[in-house]
């Protein structure tokens, strides 16, 4: 049945393009996040920015949820799904806002963020039941040297702001949990994507709301340019990004999805450059290469049965 199914749509193979096209999208969609956020944290506070965003998407994927008669999820996948937002929406967004707020740079922050693969490579085979070969070792090596080269082409080094760092190395710690935690339990498969972000959004809702309210006093400047960051870190980076995140991470590894964070610094500096007019040295573009490469390395690669 299958078979003819794929016949009757011309070869059409969803699987296969989000395998494909995903990875790409997702890097673009995450890496102009550093940008939005830093835009929008000219207007509000970082905790505040994160509660009025999520009370934005969950409003979004609600009324999703009701158009498309998606199914709620059943039994352990609530708690599943809870976990995964407190994780990945109420931890590693919530930090990530802290350290830039707290004047990390953004070239920073995303250098931290993108050790995220060599945790997961570490940790994937005691935690997720995976095996890291000596390939995806070497391309991972690659992504994180072209991630170095590039923040170091960018940026004058210096002192950094010890809260800043901390609060970055937080999020790292909390996106790597909740990556492994999701490929462990594999939460997805019965759930529909927009039921589940619903539920992750609402978790990270549940502890930034208040904690906004309880340290910080609620400064939000109406501007278009808040608009248009807070348009942005809604639609693109809080619902499509996401989305396309677990996606990716249901149909494959968590170390070779994973991999794909290491082209976000590289990715950030080219976005910066063209729109906001960062000077991108030619060593960038070499490590931009290197780092391309390293991804390549360990998302191309196949298992031999």
């Amino acid at each position: 049945m299958s078979a003819r199914v794929q016949e009757l749509s011309g070869g059409f193979d969803g699987a296969r393009l989000l395998r494909h096209g995903a990875g790409p999208l997702f890097i673009l969609l995450w890496s102009s996040g550093f940008i939005f956020v830093r835009i929008a944290l000219d207007y509000t506070g970082p905790l505040t920015l994160l509660a009025v965003r999520y009370a934005l998407v969950v409003a979004v994927l609600l009324a999703g949820t009701l158009l498309l008669r998606a199914a709620a999820p059943r039994g352990a996948a609530w708690l599943h799904l809870a976990v995964v937002g407190l994780l990945v929406q109420g931890g590693n967004f919530a930090f990530i806002n802290l350290s830039l707020a707290h004047g990390l740079p953004a070239g920073a922050a995303a250098l931290i963020a993108s050790l995220q693969p060599i945790l997961v490579g570490l940790l994937a085979p005691w935690f997720a039941g995976e095996t890291v070969s000596a390939r995806r070792w070497l391309g991972l090596t690659l992504g994180l040297a072209g991630t170095v080269v590039v923040i170091l082409a960018r940026s004058q080094i210096g002192a950094l702001p010890l809260w800043g760092l901390l609060f970055s190395v937080f999020a790292l710690l909390s996106m790597t949990a909740g990556t492994l935690y999701e490929r462990r339990f594999g939460i997805g498969t019965g759930v529909h994507p927009v039921t589940a972000n619903l539920v992750q959004t609402a978790a990270g809702l549940a502890v930034a709301l208040p904690l906004a309210l309880w340290l910080e006093p609620l400064r939000f400047e109406v501007t278009a340019r808040m608009i248009e960051a807070m348009f942005y870190l809604v639609f693109a980076n809080s619902i499509v990004a996401l989305m396309l995140l677990l996606a990716m991470v249901r149909l494959g590894e968590a170390s070779r999805v994973s991999a794909l964070f290491f082209m976000v610094p590289p990715t950030t500096a080219v976005i910066a450059w063209a729109v906001l007019g960062e000077h991108m040295p030619p060593l960038g573009w070499v490590g931009l290469a290197v780092s391309a490469a390293g991804v390549a390395v360990v998302t191309l690669e196949r298992r031999r049965r």
